[in-house]
């Protein structure tokens, strides 16, 4: 049937002029009209129409279709779904929320006793699920479908509630829900609702399959989605006469507010790319390892997993991305989301895979988010959405627990996250509409830190959102090794989820232990299977290095098909001789005196290795463990090497980082390939001390290496910085690679060794001491180690604890670290848990309805979720600015009001000056800082805290006295 063609089959009830009173949007917030209810499920409705035209990828059309009753049933489906969200506002507990629209109510009919009923309160989410219940449930639906239809309604305001949570209170008496003709003017709303749509009855629009429990969350995201756009007063204005609302009409504002949104799809269904496609994108043909991933990617029948193990430098992103075309040419994927570790590992990753879609289609580049904290400081996103001005006239807000357009959604707490205002019309960069909180994932294209898929793995309001950003898409995610125990358990739990719901999924990672592998196929197949335990207890082993793992579930079947291989790398192994440089480790509570003398002796000693290796020639990286030993000794450097010394981490203002990062990338990136010019000559002579901010997919290259001691796996990715490129030239003393390993100390005859305190608590002791071991060989060892054959090994030596790694003086200590070690990562697992989406025992429920039983486990910011899905405590962010005898001014120096009012012109440079504080500043910055006076209101500094700094860049804190230097960053004093 056509979308025009209404069956002529429904008489006028005593129902229609009680339907024509129903308000959906008050006048206040329908344009000065109120709004009809009908009028806004249809509306809803069709804007779900034009998503599912312009939006939503192949695989979720196709599922949709299934679920609906074959193809070409689905889009009629999916409009009704959105539309029938509303449901629940056709009760006095809505109603009477608005007292004009409540008196119009009464006028015709339908009444309720006002003292009873204010004392009360009954969202119109959950009585939309007590309504729809109903209502399906008379028209003869299953009570399987109606089971999980109604969770989707009354979840539409960001939690879903269990049955139980669905009625009213008992002591309203029924004046919430309504009594008399209540219940039939609830049906009928929903008959005429779907009349509307071409249905003959609702008992037509019976779902014919059971869509798994991740396609639920996925479609209510859409649902979400729906709703906010059609909630846009603009463009939805409020019409109060009912002969004028019809479908035909919500098609045409929804139409217009279409256009105006500018919102599309990815590359919709792509062609699976051929043997050409790799030189075709990169410049260059595949290598083995890149051809033995895509050819797992093709040996697939179903979405599944792909692990990905190569040495550093083998090219495994442009694989991912090739392989991502394949996987989404298979399954009908319409974009990607890419998550790497950190926000500064993100920068550069937005640029290649802006890079990439432009050789796969014109466009597509400019249809990429950066989806961090910090986006705004990275240039090629500014400039993607500089040009777009902000217009306040047309912007698409989210709507607020009344279902009442809410203009704050779009600069709430999260808004910075998307890393500027949000584009209006004449934009380069993707939709305004995408670039609201919560909303990022929705972009065909996302690259941002690993955070946005954990945060979809949390028991969070509007958790669907990221969900329905996830599905659709082919997820790659980048260093998948550096999720320690704690943050494994939201990354297990989001790939359950994206397993159950078709998602293809590609893992990257260069030092993955075993046992991390082990779990992360398991916890993907286990979702496939909608089984709460793994159906794989013997995943074997690859052999070589680098490997694929392939896993997926084809349909019907409830064993996995696996595929493995290995091939070599492209390149000769490269021979790493390792070092240890001792330094003397003071106990913990030895005096401050004696720990600050230590330092400057062990900065010393890094300084004459550099002396005596770098000389006047050459191009080093160090890596600390924490920034004020990287602070202290880039202060010895700075005294004998002068300006050939740089220092990045992270307590640098995010202009300053931003600027920082590029600059080495530059200096030490990789040669320009025949036919480029590089920007900048890679310099004779460069000292770059760095943070862990340099550990991984940070592409420079250095001729030597001196790290702190690290856990095996990130001592290698600190090695993977290490002659990393080919056609570098080199001075003949560092022309062999070297690392050497410092921030222990060897025990005395055979004792176990010493670490920083520091260290120690970042890593624990028990996997350092095993590391220690593995080096001490090495460093006994002429050959030292073969890089990257000996990878694996090195790593699985480590972690896989059934394995003997410390000589025997150091047993007795190795077996109390370890013990601890079990007992702080079963700390940590349990920790976790309380926030995780799906609590133990629940991975096998079919419906959503009970998800949020307990109620959201987290309530905040994109900065509040950071701190949980990371375990950590949750660090606090300000702006620095300077107090000039009572007139504030800009760390430049340029000055803003007495209030501190920021001029347009001023707030890129004000922002820009943000810093995250130690944690151990936190609650003193929440108890002590608060915005400036001009500040409140506004919409990216009013929820800020600033520090206001003397002349001397100094401010007291909790106590203690931090300082702002411009070579430093921040310090304390």
């Amino acid at each position: 049937m056509d979308d025009g063609d209404v069956p002529d089959i429904r008489e006028v009830s005593d129902a229609d002029p009680m339907i024509a009173a129903l308000w959906g949007k008050s006048k206040e917030k329908a344009g000065g009209r109120k709004n009809l209810l009908l009028s806004h499920l249809l509306d809803t409705a069709a804007v779900a129409e034009r998503m599912w035209d312009g939006v939503l990828a192949p695989s979720t059309r196709r599922l949709i279709d299934e679920v609906a009753g074959g193809p070409g049933a689905g889009r009629r489906f999916f409009a009704w779904l959105c539309g029938v969200h509303d449901c629940g506002k056709a009760t006095p507990a809505f109603q009477r929320l608005w007292p004009e629209g409540g008196d119009a109510v009464r006028a015709a009919g339908l009444m309720w006793h006002e003292p009873i009923a204010s004392k009360f309160r009954w969202r119109h989410d959950k009585a939309g699920g007590n309504v729809v219940r109903a209502v399906l449930g008379e028209a003869g639906w299953l009570p399987e479908h109606v089971a999980w239809v109604w969770p989707i309604v009354a979840g539409h305001h960001g939690a879903f509630p269990s049955q139980g949570q669905l009625q009213p209170p008992r002591m309203a008496k029924g004046q919430l829900q309504g009594t008399g003709l209540w219940a039939d003017v609830q049906r009928a709303l929903v008959e005429q609702f779907t009349y509307e749509l071409g249905y003959g009855g609702v008992g037509g629009v019976a779902p014919v399959q059971i869509p798994a429990r991740a396609v639920q969350l996925h479609l209510s995201g859409l649902v979400v989605m729906a709703d906010w756009i059609a909630s846009d007063e603009e463009h939805f204005p409020g019409i109060d006469d009912i002969g004028l609302v019809s479908i035909a009409g919500a098609r045409e504002r929804a139409a217009k507010a279409w256009e105006r949104l500018g919102l599309r799809g990815g590359w919709g269904q792509l062609r699976e790319p051929g043997p050409e496609a790799f030189a075709d994108r990169f410049g260059h043909g595949a290598r083995s390892s890149q051809r033995m991933v895509l050819e797992a990617a093709r040996r697939m029948t179903a979405p599944g997993l792909l692990v990905v193990e190569a040495p550093m430098g083998e090219g495994k992103t442009k694989t991912a991305l090739l392989a991502a075309e394949v996987l989404a040419a298979r399954f009908g994927a319409d974009g990607v989301f890419v998550g790497m570790p950190t926000q500064a590992t993100s920068d550069p990753m937005f640029s290649q895979v802006r890079a990439w879609l432009d050789r796969v289609e014109d466009g597509l580049a400019s249809q990429v988010a950066l989806l961090h904290g910090k986006s705004r400081f990275n240039k090629e996103w500014k400039k993607l959405l500089d040009g777009a001005e902000v217009d306040a006239e047309h912007r698409f807000g989210g709507v607020d627990e009344y279902g009442e357009c809410c203009d704050d959604d779009l600069y709430g707490p999260d808004a910075a996250a998307f890393g500027g205002e949000p584009a209006g019309r004449g934009q380069r960069g993707p939709a305004e509409w995408f670039l609201g909180p919560k909303r990022g994932l929705l972009c065909p294209f996302v690259v941002g830190t690993i955070d946005q898929l954990l945060f979809a793995a949390t028991r969070t309001r509007h958790v669907m959102l990221r969900m329905a950003g996830l599905a659709g898409k082919v997820v790659v995610l980048d260093e998948v090794h550096a999720a320690d125990v704690y943050m494994s358990q939201f990354l297990m739990e989001g790939l359950r989820w994206l397993g159950q719901a078709g998602v293809p999924v590609v893992l990257l990672s260069a030092t993955l232990p075993p046992g991390q592998r082990r779990d992360l196929v398991g916890a993907y197949l286990a979702g496939a299977a909608s089984r709460e335990e793994s159906v794989t207890q013997d995943l074997p082993e690859p052999q070589g290095y680098p490997n694929v793992t392939a896993a997926w579930l084809p349909p019907g079947q409830t064993q996995p098909e696996l595929f493995l291989d290995h091939c070599d790398s492209w390149r000769d192994d490269l021979p790493v001789r390792v070092e240890r440089l001792s330094e003397v480790i003071p106990g913990r509570h030895r005096p401050r005196d004696e720990h600050r003398a230590a330092q400057e002796a062990a900065d010393r000693s890094v300084a004459d290795v550099l002396e005596r290796d770098v000389g006047e020639a050459g191009c080093a990286l160090v890596i600390r463990n924490t920034v004020d030993r990287a602070q202290s000794l880039y202060r010895e450097l700075r005294a004998r090497f002068g300006a050939d010394v740089r220092l990045l981490h992270g307590r640098l203002t995010v202009a300053e980082r931003a600027d920082r990062t590029v600059d080495c990338l530059d200096l030490l990136g990789p040669p320009p390939k025949p036919g480029e010019v590089r920007r900048r000559k890679r310099p004779g002579r460069l000292i770059l001390v760095a943070t862990q901010l340099a550990e991984q997919s940070f592409d420079v290259d250095a001729d030597l290496l001196v790290t702190d001691l690290a856990p095996i796996d990130l001592l290698l990715q600190r090695i993977g910085r290490l002659h990393r490129h080919e056609g570098v030239s080199r001075p003949q003393a560092l022309s062999v690679p070297r690392v050497v390993v410092t921030g222990c100390a060897a025990g005395e005859d055979g004792a176990p060794p010493h670490f920083l305190g520091a260290s120690e608590a970042i890593y624990g002791r028990f996997l350092l001491l095993r590391s220690m071991a593995c080096i001490d060989e090495a460093v006994g060892d002429a050959g030292g180690w073969q890089i990257p054959r000996q990878v694996p090994e090195l790593v699985r030596r480590v972690y896989e604890s059934s394995i003997d790694a410390v000589p025997d003086g150091w047993t007795e200590a190795e077996e109390e670290a370890r013990a601890q070690w079990a007992r702080e990562q079963r700390e940590r697992v349990d920790s976790a848990t309380p926030h995780l989406l799906t609590r133990l025992g629940e991975h096998e429920q079919e419906t959503l309805a009970g998800l949020h039983f307990t109620g959201a486990s987290i309530e905040g910011g994109e900065q509040l979720l950071e701190a949980v899905v990371r375990d950590g405590e949750r660090s606090a962010e300000v702006i620095l600015v300077v107090n000039d005898g009572g007139m504030y001014r800009t760390l430049s120096g340029r000055p803003l009001t007495a209030g501190g009012d920021v001029a347009d012109e001023l707030l890129d440079e004000v922002l820009g000056s943000t810093v995250r504080l130690p944690t151990r500043y936190s609650k003193a910055a929440e108890e002590e800082l608060r915005p400036l006076p001009g500040w409140y209101g506004h919409p990216w500094l009013g929820r800020s805290r600033a520090l206001v700094l003397d002349n001397d860049r100094r401010a007291s804190l909790g106590g203690r006295l931090l300082c702002y230097d411009d070579e430093l960053g921040l310090a304390e004093r």
